[in-house]
């Protein structure tokens, strides 16, 4: 199998990542429940997963990263802290399910920062327009998972920070993949999974906290036990209840990982790939690649339909034929109804740092195959 599909989930990790893993099931027990040692190694990994994060991510005190259980629990601690019913809240064309449906059932005043696909310029100036109309929040991704749209963060960072008003920054398909500097954005908070770009394990994620957020849950923390609210410092404050410690021991590993081999060398290893694919594919007759001209704007996550077939029987098809992609609307409506693709939705291609130019190769001999046989 010919894996093409780690927008999902990076299947592909470090070796170190699962032995980390399966050592902390067998060795660790809970942080901050116990002065044995299994409880104080289990908080010393802890303690080296949030540094680990902080320094990667340039978050000045490592308290601040707060562990989830993956990136939708840390949006919607985010979006449940910063917005009210009737809130409005400004969001991005691109926008998962994760961002779109807290907003929804909260009853906001949602305004979508629509734009065109691969044109930074326009979204950016499309949220200058809402924001400008006026905005309790900001809530943007940085990466679509749909199409691979980089979205320019960094300026509307920028436009947030000039007028006031929060930015959420959703970084489930940039965290690992683009650099990141939590400081230079100032953004209130950015959440993101682990099991993805940070070559970590499935269940587990990371909550930036640029402010202070409410908590999602109550709970034990191991920390001030007499209280009966939650502790008022983080990261006790959001994370009630159990470590997931086998989890977090993984994930440092994964953290280890990005930082040897460099995030901006793994950036161009996977637009490099993206590239090949892409340009390639369209030269395929029938088959339609939604891949930006400006390599800058996209990162390793690609989507193309073939003419007269449903993007689901052809995900099947390659599934079938030893390629691993994903085929639908990939749990964000909003990017294929900004793309024209929401009656059809696409097939999805997406890398990783795993990922080979001949692999590439061998999938686009399949695809020339498939689309063939159309």
């Amino acid at each position: 199998m010919i894996y093409l599909d780690s927008a999902a989930t990076t299947l592909q990790k470090p070796e170190s990542v699962a032995v980390a893993s399966a050592w902390a099931i067998n060795h660790l027990a809970s942080p901050g429940r116990g002065g044995h040692w299994p409880a104080m190694a289990a908080a010393e990994k802890a303690f080296a997963c949030r540094e680990e994060a902080a320094r990667l991510f340039h978050v000045g005190n490592s308290e601040r990263v707060v562990f989830t259980s993956n990136a939708t629990h840390g949006l919607n601690i985010a979006i449940k802290t910063l917005a009210r019913p009737g809130s409005r809240v400004v969001v991005s064309g691109y926008e998962h399910n994760a961002v779109t449906r807290p907003l929804h059932a909260l009853g906001v005043d949602l305004r979508v920062a629509r734009s065109p696909l691969f044109e930074p310029e326009a979204a950016l100036d499309a949220f200058r327009r809402e924001i400008e109309r006026g905005a309790d929040l900001v809530v943007c991704t940085h990466v679509s998972n749909a199409f691979g749209f980089i979205l320019p963060i960094e300026d509307i960072a920028a436009l947030c920070r000039e007028r006031g008003v929060p930015l959420i920054v959703d970084a489930s398909q940039s965290a690992g993949c683009l650099p990141l500097d939590f400081e230079a954005l100032g953004a209130a908070f950015m959440a993101m999974p682990g099991h993805k770009g940070l070559y970590g394990p499935q269940g587990t994620g990371l909550l930036l906290c640029g402010i202070d957020p409410a908590p999602l849950l109550e709970g034990g923390t191991g920390s001030e036990s007499r209280r009966q609210t939650m502790p008022d410092f983080l990261p006790d404050r959001l994370e009630a209840g159990t470590h997931n410690i086998a989890g977090i021991a993984g994930l440092l590993e994964g953290l280890r990982f990005l930082e040897r081999r460099g995030v901006e060398h793994i950036a161009a290893q996977e637009a490099r790939l993206i590239r090949q694919i892409g340009e390639d594919a369209r030269r395929i007759p029938g088959v339609e690649v939604f891949l930006s001209h400006d390599s800058a704007a996209q990162a390793g996550v690609m989507s193309f339909r073939i003419s007269g077939r449903d993007c689901e029987e052809v995900g099947e098809d390659l599934g079938g034929r030893g390629f691993a992609l994903r085929a639908g609307l990939h749990c964000a409506p909003l990017a294929h109804e900004s793309a024209g693709t929401l009656d059809t939705g696409t097939v999805r291609a997406s890398v990783s740092v795993f990922n080979t130019s001949r692999e590439a190769e061998q999938f686009i001999q399949t695809l020339r195959a498939v689309a063939a046989e159309s």
